[in-house]
């Protein structure tokens, strides 16, 4: 069974890196797709730009649709992994499952160059849409006491050496049946 995928971000990549530097690194997700370079890195949608890299800003820029099997999430986890010695700071970049049910599922692929690089968005990711959330129902001073205990469980969790790089994807995905594709 195939699946469609959406994936969207952008990461910085230090100054130097090469086009073909991307392209080992990003080789566990082109292989899957059975691609050898980003030149051939189009998307299954004509309007999105597929996976560019512009070297003159040093961005590698992802709008991405594919249709995927289930050791999908492995191989682009692992792509990304190794892309993050590359990046020049953290960034998450945006994964959506389109199940055939309806269902969307909807995570995150993270990359940075520190594991505490990618705490800190992690974090960040987390506390917008907490804030965003409650912000329907709770004032700020109520958001601001949710705000400290999640601060302190991320603190928690890095002094303990946890690892950062979970996605959650699909397992622990928050899930929608939105119906709602390509929403940027």
């Amino acid at each position: 069974m195939h699946t469609e995928v959406h994936i969207h971000g952008t990461v910085l990549v230090r100054p130097g890196v090469a086009q073909n530097e991307i392209e080992q690194a990003l080789a566990p997700w082109l292989s899957y797709v059975d691609i050898d370079s980003l030149a051939e890195a189009k998307s299954a949608h004509q309007d999105e730009p597929g996976i560019v890299f512009d070297k003159r800003r040093r961005m590698l820029e992802i709008c991405w649709t594919g249709w995927v099997g289930r050791n999908f999430q492995r191989s682009l986890e692992a792509a990304f992994e190794a892309l993050s010695p590359y990046s020049e700071e953290a960034a998450g970049v945006e994964v959506t499952y389109y199940q055939e049910d309806g269902r969307d599922e909807h995570g995150m692929v993270f990359v940075g160059p520190t594991a505490e690089a990618i705490q800190e968005v992690q974090r960040r990711y987390m506390l917008e849409d907490m804030k965003a959330l409650l912000g329907r129902h709770f004032g700020d001073a109520e958001i601001g006491e949710v705000v400290g205990l999640v601060n302190q469980l991320f603190d928690r969790r890095f002094a303990q050496g946890a690892p950062v790089r979970e996605t959650g994807v699909p397992e622990r995905a928050f899930r929608t049946p939105s119906g709602k594709k390509h929403l940027h």
